[in-house]
């Protein structure tokens, strides 16, 4: 089969590095969104609430939605997405935050660029 008969299938890997400089404001963001999800039993939402308010990255996470970065890109379809938050220890200075690989190319590239 040709790659026009068939789908074809890729895989996005995005790592963000995020600075939560207004976690008040960011908890009361998900708390929002938390309450506005009508299909989140009570019990869940209880739950949902206290997590997003004690943890930052819980509440990055119930903000942040893979559908809302790929939903408008033309020809695709989202197939499956999961994603997870945590606090880290970040310093920009690190090797390990360059990206860019000791050869010039970049970290991870399963695929020629040029």
């Amino acid at each position: 089969m040709s790659t026009s008969e068939t789908s074809r299938y890729v895989r996005l890997r995005v790592d963000l590095v995020l600075e939560i400089d207004g976690p008040a404001e960011l908890a009361e963001a998900a708390v929002g969104r938390i309450e506005s999800d009508t299909s989140l039993p009570e019990e869940e939402r209880t739950q949902a609430r206290t997590a997003v308010v004690e943890d930052s990255a819980e509440a990055l996470a119930y903000l942040v939605e893979p559908f809302d970065v790929v939903g408008t890109v033309p020809g695709i379809e989202l197939v499956q997405a999961s994603w997870s938050t945590e606090e880290i220890d970040y310093d920009p200075d690190a090797m390990e935050w360059d990206g860019e690989d000791e050869d010039g190319g970049w970290e991870d590239d399963e695929e020629d660029r040029t």
